[in-house]
């Protein structure tokens, strides 16, 4: 299994999200820090769940940061997060309306 399916699937199951999209950025850092041929080592991680509701932004990242502690310690070098719940206004649509 690929580590983006891995935090994936432990993001689907700790989280139960109504939203995830889990993007290997690698390439983008080619040459810098920590990347390696191959890839999987740059992530980024927009997740939406109701698991987050009641939970300020220090708290979402160390609950995502504690499931993927394997991965962290392993070969992932960077983990980008955009957390949110439902509830909550997705930031990307204001950009791509022109907003933010």
């Amino acid at each position: 299994m690929s580590t983006k399916d891995t935090i994936s699937a432990k993001l689907t199951a700790e989280f139960s999200p109504d939203y995830l999209n889990v993007i290997d950025e690698s390439e983008k850092h080619r040459g810098h820090g920590g990347w390696r041929e191959g890839g999987e080592t740059h992530f980024r991680v927009q997740i939406s769940a109701k698991s987050f509701e009641g939970m300020n932004r220090v708290a979402r990242h160390r609950a995502i940061h504690e499931i993927l502690a394997g991965e962290l310690a392993g070969g992932v070098h960077a983990l980008a997060l955009e957390i949110r719940t439902p509830d909550e206004p997705d930031p990307r649509a204001a950009r791509v309306a022109g907003q933010g």
